[in-house]
């Protein structure tokens, strides 16, 4: 991590510290509801709640743009209305490379919650779980929370009481490479598809490099369960461009949120290459002064020597 990154940080981090998030998961574990809007403001739309599943590591701000780019895509098309949005990170028994530990990926989603919107929530079902949890049985969560523990959103009348209510509808936001895996033979299996796409829908964001028309082409089945967002503003950032930033030293500033890079300097997080190669380096410059002043002394003795065979010689 550069001097600039910690000098800016300092300037743009000026805001409150979020509270803990060392929360358990299980024991303990309630789901959280503190943005979650209950009740519709329009009694003939659809709830719509959206759940990002990813690694997040680390979480960037086109993770949180593709939210905003789904708010817009619901308001301008769509029957539904966004009543919540949440990050569910995969867990440590996902054994991916370049993962950082659950807890550490989790605090730097809701650092970036926090600090960057009003209405994102992290979820910490999935992340702390001991086994991995497929994306199927993770949707089944939010719905079984939002719907049968909550029963749904609200309807109210002209004076704000209830008269009804409407169940969530749960969808999965990802990018486009998720479902370019998913038109691959194989890749998924064909219930958790069906379970995902047939039951949930997917909100799916256009990505650069990926050809999405080729893979809805094999996805036909659920087409109309799928929601294409286009991405007006080109954006392919991403945790395996930052991580290789990372690893050679380089800035991240204005490329992920800045209190999550404060958190990365303070935790010490996807700097090991980085670290053992200045590690190295510094050895190295090391043994580089040692030979420089062995060879400065060496060359100062025979100058001397030099010197004194002068003073000393025989006149022929």
């Amino acid at each position: 991590m550069t001097e600039s990154d910690k000098a800016g940080l300092t300037a743009a981090s000026n805001g409150q510290r979020p509270i803990s998030y060392d929360t358990p998961t299980y024991d303990g574990y309630s789901f959280p509801t503190a943005r979650l809007r209950d009740t519709l403001s329009d009694p003939a739309k659809t709830p719509l709640c959206l759940v990002a599943c990813g690694s997040f590591s680390p979480i960037t701000h086109l993770h949180l743009r593709i939210f905003e780019m789904a708010s817009d895509y619901c308001k301008l098309d769509t029957e539904f209305e966004i009543m919540g949005g949440y990050l569910s990170a995969v867990s440590d028994a996902y054994k991916k490379a370049g993962l950082a530990p659950a807890k550490h990926r989790v605090h730097m989603c809701q650092v970036a919650c926090e600090q960057t919107s009003n209405w994102l929530q992290v979820d910490t079902w999935e992340p702390f779980s001991p086994e991995y949890l497929p994306t199927a049985k993770v949707l089944d969560h939010f719905d079984y929370e939002l719907n049968t523990v909550r029963g749904g959103a609200k309807i109210v009348d002209a004076d704000g009481k209830e008269i009804g209510r409407k169940p969530y509808r749960i969808v999965l936001l990802a990018g486009s490479d998720l479902i370019m895996t998913m038109s691959e033979p194989g890749l998924w299996a064909p219930e958790d598809l069906n379970h995902i796409l047939g039951k949930y829908g997917a909100f799916i964001v256009e990505r650069a490099g990926t050809d999405i028309d080729a893979a809805l082409a094999h996805l036909q089945k659920w087409r109309d369960n799928i929601y294409v967002i286009r991405q007006l503003i080109q954006n392919d950032v991403s945790s395996t461009k930052i991580r290789n930033f990372l690893k050679q030293g380089m800035s991240v500033l204005y490329l992920i949120p800045t209190d999550v890079i404060t958190y990365i300097i303070e935790n010490g997080l996807y700097v090991d290459e980085y670290n053992a190669k200045q590690h190295q380096q510094s050895k190295q410059d090391v043994v580089n002064k040692i030979e420089e002043v062995a060879d400065k002394v060496a060359m100062d003795g025979s100058k001397d020597e030099a010197a004194s065979d002068a003073d000393s010689g025989v006149e022929a």
